[in-house]
């Protein structure tokens, strides 16, 4: 059974890839958080998919949202993904793919190669009051998710 708009975001703390710990609590009642799950660092869709939110973050910036992203990779991949990409928002490691597991965002088995345990692409996004306003979970990981529909529910959050 999948996350639902309406369900209540499961909890976490992360180690991001400057190894400081980020828990979702931590913007409970401060801001939205767009939390958005990536196969892995230095693949193309996801360095497609993260650069252009960079380049787009003041629209997150400037309506209350936090961007965290999420993958499987250990600290160090998303340290250096981080720096070679410039990346501006936290990207988090769920190297032990238990909060994949929980968003429902993960892969029994990924790609020819049978890596198991890799994220799904998913974006959530989680209102200050930890409730869940937008969830999509891609099966393919060359989609992307609705950045358009996601916008929208982040701008109907602002009113």
């Amino acid at each position: 059974m999948s996350l639902q708009i309406g369900n209540q975001a499961p909890a976490f703390t992360l180690h991001t890839s400057i190894n400081e710990t980020i828990s979702l609590s931590d913007f409970a009642g401060e801001k939205n958080v767009l939390i958005l799950f990536f196969p892995q660092a230095f693949t193309g869709v996801c360095t497609k998919e993260l650069c252009a939110i960079r380049d787009d973050i003041s629209r997150y910036q400037n309506t209350n949202a936090q961007v965290l992203g999420i993958s499987v990779d250990s600290v160090f991949t998303l340290a250096k993904f981080k720096e070679e990409q410039q990346l501006n928002f936290p990207l988090l490691s769920d190297f032990n793919k238990e909060v994949s597991t929980a968003y429902h965002s993960i892969y029994e088995s990924f790609t020819g190669m049978n890596m198991k345990g890799v994220s799904k692409r998913s974006a959530f996004l989680v209102d200050k009051a930890g409730i869940i306003q937008y969830a999509e979970v891609l099966e393919s990981a060359g989609d992307i998710p609705n950045f358009e529909a996601i916008n929208e529910c982040i701008a109907r959050l602002m009113n």
